[in-house]
């Protein structure tokens, strides 16, 4: 019926109703935040591009931890950078290696924190690409699975609770079930990064992980922006090779990835609001240009609206802390 039977207005003019009819809602234990661990460092080391983040050393690691979880947020992510790499990304897979050393100290002193590893080898060579290479510079995919496979084993019996591969090799989902299984880690969960983006929003994250190319780039195997089709072939091959979880990366310019992948598939669906979408934000609230909170907030409504069930944020401690306080 036309104006002025109805009138969407008249239900928007009271915050209670609105409060009653909001249709999305976030809360804090949809968040998982980002951490950087450091082998060999003595003191955090704040990371320049992403204001209020830093490198952590592995005995202090428990601090960023405890901190959010008092917020609550409940999940990390670690990433790990090793004291020495090599061409094998070696000290990858080392049981004594700086993300299972970080692991087992969380496990002890925060016993309640998911814990989940970022499994991928840019950090861990000395070329700073994400597999192997021959002799051509080409990344050698099959070569590489073994490596990965092994890196998620060290994560888990270090106490992972989740393992997440972000190298967008072909084939590393069922390398890790696989392995996993093999060594009775049969319910230890998988998240894939399976639709990631060969993105211009990561060059805030490769400063804070050490892991940007030495030569070339990552277009040979991170997804091309253009592709909606190939993105939904690649959340369809991790989901039959057995990932629990599918995760989307980045967020904000990848809302349609996100939906279709809602519609398509039946498990839990994550999306990565990347270092450069943080730090975007970041500088523009420095400049006064916007609100901070506002504009962290509405961008992390819209990843969940678009289907998202878990936000990887770099605002994970300060959203919670504002939907805390939230009207």
């Amino acid at each position: 019926m036309p104006f002025p039977v109805h009138r969407p207005r008249r239900l928007r003019q009271d915050l209670r109703s609105r409060r009653m009819l909001r249709e999305t809602r976030l809360h804090p234990q949809q968040l998982i935040l980002p951490l950087f661990v450091q082998e060999d460092l003595a003191a955090p080391q704040p990371i320049q591009a992403m204001p209020g983040h830093c490198q952590w050393p592995i005995e202090m690691i428990e601090r960023p931890v405890r901190e959010a979880m008092a917020s609550g947020v409940g999940a990390f992510l670690l990433f790990g950078l090793p004291a020495r790499k090599d061409s094998q990304g070696s000290a990858a897979h080392d049981p004594e290696g700086v993300v299972p050393r970080a692991v087992r100290r969380l496990r002890q002193i925060c016993p309640d924190a998911w814990l989940i590893t970022d499994v991928c080898l840019c950090a861990y060579t000395d070329h700073g690409h994400c597999g192997l290479l021959d002799p051509d510079g080409r990344v050698r995919n099959d070569e590489t699975l073994p490596i990965l496979a092994e890196m998620a084993l060290a994560h888990v019996r270090a106490g992972a609770d989740m393992v997440a591969p972000s190298d967008m090799m072909d084939g590393r989902i069922a390398a890790l079930r696989r392995h996993l299984d093999a060594h009775g880690h049969t319910q230890t969960p998988i998240m894939a990064y399976a639709a990631k983006f060969a993105s211009s929003l990561y060059g805030p994250f490769r400063e804070a992980a050490h892991s940007a190319p030495q030569t070339g780039d990552r277009r040979g195997y991170q997804m091309d922006p253009a592709n909606p089709r190939e993105a939904l072939l690649e959340l369809q091959l991790d989901f039959e090779e057995g990932a629990d979880v599918l995760m989307v990366k980045p967020g904000l310019a990848y809302l349609d990835i996100i939906a279709a992948a809602r519609r398509r598939f039946p498990c839990p669906i994550a999306a990565y609001q990347v270092s450069g979408e943080y730090a975007m934000i970041k500088a523009a609230a420095e400049k006064g240009w916007l609100d901070e909170r506002a504009a962290a907030l509405e961008t992390l409504l819209a990843l969940h609206r678009a289907g998202a069930d878990w936000l990887i944020t770099y605002f994970a401690v300060e959203a919670a802390r504002w939907l805390r306080d939230e009207p």
